[in-house]
């Protein structure tokens, strides 16, 4: 009798298809928060390996804050056109035409918070009472807190005292009228695994993730894409640089780091060498020491 071995790859594949699964067994209706970054699209990919050959049976939520890098909008699109399935886009915009959320004003200003009030809106909304994404406990320290099954209040708060134990792969969804969970099926990924997996199963993402030349301009270390949003302060000048994003968010406040690497191989190499966190260059994460946590705590991501 032979013994049947898995590398850490496809251990780590299974442990996410079980919480999909387990998501689907134990919730009504439970969605996926879709944001077009890599994260994001591992985590579609995983759920169609969960479900096929049937289709993914819940649909994709997307908090549009109107601050996107082009090609996310339309690698979205083509994806979700691609595996059938029904996207749900929530508007900061909107929000924000509604009186529900004020525009930051100021050289800084950022999108990024707003996107609370859109979410928990849009959750309300379609009723969801699970949402799962792609948050993984390597990224930042408040995420590192997570359980995969991540209790919400009625208003959509997380409390990090307030959790349940999971103890062998036992997850507790129960909740009162009004409460929802966030999911992560990819708690214990690393950056690395993400990467090496990408590469393993051949999943297309955005070109934004590649070098690429790219107008940009260096403001308080971080290096961001010149766009519309972005007003430039006294003596900031935009240069030409070759670049790419190992997270994606708004166009404001994503860093970009700069790199040659144009290929899976080369990001896989760099990163194994790289000293920098896969979020130092995010510009939201740096308000304060607890920024991520206090996003956390109104109902972010």
């Amino acid at each position: 009798m032979s013994n049947y071995v898995i590398n850490h790859l496809k251990e780590l594949e299974s442990e996410a298809i079980f919480v999909i699964r387990e998501i689907a067994a134990q919730f009504e209706n439970p969605v996926l928060l879709f944001s077009g970054g890599k994260d994001s699209i591992l985590l579609t990919h995983l759920a169609k390996k969960a479900f096929f050959p049937a289709k993914i049976p819940f649909p994709l939520i997307h908090i549009d804050t109107g601050h996107n890098f082009p090609e996310t909008i339309a690698f979205r699109d083509a994806l979700v056109e691609k595996l059938g399935v029904k996207l749900i886009v929530g508007s900061v915009q909107e929000a924000i035409d509604k009186g529900r959320a004020k525009e930051e004003t100021g050289a800084d200003a950022s999108r990024n918070s707003l996107q609370i009030v859109s979410l928990l809106d849009t959750l309300e909304e379609y009723k969801v009472d699970a949402a799962m994404g792609g948050a993984r406990r390597d990224e930042e320290k408040a995420r590192a807190k997570e359980r995969f099954f991540s209790h919400r209040d009625e208003f959509g708060q997380w409390d990090p005292k307030n959790q349940r134990p999971e103890l062998w792969n036992l997850f507790n969804g129960r909740k009162n009228y009004g409460e929802h969970f966030r999911v992560f099926p990819i708690s214990n990924w690393t950056e690395m695994d993400v990467w090496e997996y990408i590469k393993l199963e051949n999943i297309e993402l955005p070109s934004l993730y590649f070098s690429h030349q790219r107008d940009c301009l260096v403001r308080d270390g971080v290096i961001l894409a010149n766009s519309e949003f972005i007003k430039l302060k006294e003596n900031e000048e935009v240069v030409n640089m070759t670049i790419r994003y190992r997270t994606c968010g708004d166009m404001p406040i994503t860093g970009a780091v700069e790199s040659e690497a144009d290929n899976l191989d080369k990001i896989i190499e760099e990163i194994a060498t790289t000293r920098t966190t896969e979020r130092g260059g995010r510009a939201d994460d740096k308000r304060a020491e607890t920024a991520m946590e206090d996003r956390k705590k109104q109902g972010y991501f």
